[in-house]
């Protein structure tokens, strides 16, 4: 009786063992498959740069993932927001202007692959006054007018740009009279015009208009006026997805691509 008990318990762990042993190269099987569309769906390519340009290449980001497969995340605004995680985990840098992200090379020699450096499209500046106009705005000269408050960004990509475009005229000192405030950043700008409403222009580039149409109306200027800076972008040193990061930039400098900046403002 005892042998018999014995043998029976055996045999129930041999069938036991051999199940949970069939189980387990099942589960085996189903997770080596799922394998790949879990590395698929967790693939990042990480972007930081200033607010400037975050509408056109947050929108392209978009449209680059559907067609992909590969997802993009773009963080934008004032670098002190954003570098300590870029530091870790930048795929990708750009600039508002071409000085923007040579300044940013200069402060992070480790961050940037120079020689993946290049050129998306260049931007006109404009002037931003109040929906409707109440000042009547419509030139460089009407800025130097008594009464006219001027906004003024000095950094964040227009360090010196009213200055350049008033300089042709030969009216900087009648435009820096009218300047009411400076700040360092176009955020900063943003919160102002919003929140005080006694200023009546801001001497920026005409994309800022795209991101602001229920705040401001945009006074082009006649094209002989205007003044182009570029926006720089380029891979980091940090990046372990090169491949993939340079096919974004890549699609940034297609047709479609030059679509949606066209569409934000740029040229």
């Amino acid at each position: 009786m005892k042998k018999t008990l014995f043998l029976s318990a055996l045999l129930l762990f041999v069938i036991a063992a051999t199940g949970l042993s069939a189980n387990a190269k099942m589960d085996s099987k189903q997770a080596s498959q799922a394998t790949p569309n879990s590395v698929q769906s967790d693939h990042v390519i990480r972007v930081y740069g200033p607010g400037g340009p975050l509408g056109p290449i947050k929108e392209a980001a978009e449209h680059f993932s559907i067609e992909t497969g590969i997802k993009v995340e773009v963080t934008a605004g004032p670098e002190g927001k954003w570098i300590s995680q870029a530091k870790q985990d930048a795929d990708i840098i750009f600039g508002g202007s071409e000085y923007m992200l040579q300044d940013f090379i200069f402060n992070h020699p480790e961050m940037i692959d120079t020689k993946s450096r290049t050129e998306l499209y260049p931007r006109a500046a404009g002037i931003l006054v109040r929906k409707g106009n109440p000042k009547k705005i419509e030139s460089l000269e009407d800025l130097t007018k008594d009464g006219v408050k001027i906004l003024d960004v000095n950094g964040a990509g227009q360090l010196g740009l009213w200055e350049d475009m008033a300089g042709r005229k030969g009216i900087i000192e009648g435009i820096s009279q009218n300047i009411n405030l400076s700040v360092k950043s176009s955020a900063e700008a943003i919160e102002l015009w919003k929140s005080n409403a006694s200023l009546d222009a801001w001497i920026t580039y005409e994309s800022w208009h795209y991101r602001l149409k229920d705040v401001t109306d945009l006074v082009e200027l006649p094209e002989e006026e205007k003044l182009y800076r570029g926006t720089p972008i380029a891979l980091t040193k940090i990046t372990d997805q090169k491949k993939e990061a340079q096919q974004f930039i890549e699609y940034l400098k297609t047709e479609e691509g030059h679509q949606i900046f066209q569409k934000w403002g740029w040229k």
